[in-house]
């Protein structure tokens, strides 16, 4: 029987290409996404995979996600791949600023919904796909995790990285946790992509004092493949040279960094902890 892989935003993009990369290796792919037409497409382009639609900037649809696919039985890999960055600041429907929303809180409902899923599944691995964007949110200090954003001016890169951050720290923390029961918890950073979504980026995301360098960041994104981004992702989740490992970060050229794991001191991933609880007990 193949193994069962679930890939959250996985109709486009870096997910897609992940997606198409574990059904090509026998899995049996679960592909989550929002739009059914972009559902349809990506089932019709990789055959065997199977098509859920949820929003998941919506705790609750992330909620009965979760509780769907649990109850299909055993969960060999999770690959939490959705995310966004976006110029304009919004609120989800549940109130919560979207960068902390889609980034973080999604990935960690919809994981703690699969955890049993997973362990039946072992050995298994959960994926979370985090980004580089890390560095630039570090740029204004280290996040305080009092609130939900930042009291600085919004961009949106320095907000997707604060969110990733604080979700390396759920990452970081959950691999301690499901340490010895056969599940491996890595996070991979893909690096720069030409995606749907990196082609909708205005130079509003960036801080100001990064604007003038606005065309060379966008050079790199253009320039790399979808395909090739979803390298790293697609190691974490197979290679066999991982077997037996966790709590690792992988880069863009597939090896092990310790590049965005700098800030996570007990401190930082204790305030994080509190504030994901915090917010998730009134969402």
């Amino acid at each position: 029987m193949a193994r069962t892989a679930v890939v959250t935003a996985g109709t486009r993009g870096i997910g897609f290409e992940v997606a198409r990369a574990l059904s090509d290796r026998g899995y049996a792919v679960t592909i989550v996404g929002r739009s059914p037409e972009h559902g349809r497409q990506a089932v019709r382009r990789i055959g065997g995979a199977r098509f859920v639609r949820a929003d998941l900037s919506v705790l609750g649809e992330v909620r009965a996600l979760g509780e769907r696919l649990a109850e299909r039985g055993p969960v060999e890999l999770l690959v939490n791949n959705v995310g966004g960055m976006w110029s304009k600041r919004w609120n989800t429907v549940d109130g919560i600023e979207a960068s902390f929303a889609v980034n973080h809180l999604s990935a960690t409902v919809l994981t703690e919904a699969l955890v049993d899923a997973v362990a039946e599944g072992a050995p298994s691995r959960i994926v979370d796909v985090t980004s580089s964007s890390i560095t630039v949110a570090l740029m204004a200090g280290t996040p305080a995790y009092d609130d939900v954003e930042a009291p600085e001016p919004y961009y949106g890169i320095t907000a997707s990285g604060r969110a990733k951050l604080a979700h390396l720290a759920y990452n970081r923390e959950l691999a301690e946790r499901l340490r010895g029961s056969g599940v491996s918890v890595f996070a991979a950073d893909p690096g720069p992509a030409a995606t749907p979504s990196s082609a909708e980026m205005t130079p509003e995301i960036l801080p100001p004092a990064l604007r003038p360098q606005w065309e060379q960041i966008q050079a790199r994104v253009t320039e790399r493949p979808a395909a090739e981004a979803a390298r790293s992702v697609v190691f974490a989740a197979t290679d066999p040279s991982l077997d037996g490992a966790t709590g690792l970060v992988i880069d863009a050229d597939c090896a092990p960094t310790d590049a965005l794991t700098g800030a996570l001191t007990p401190d930082l991933m204790a305030a994080a902890r509190a504030l994901t609880e915090r917010v998730l007990k009134t969402a």
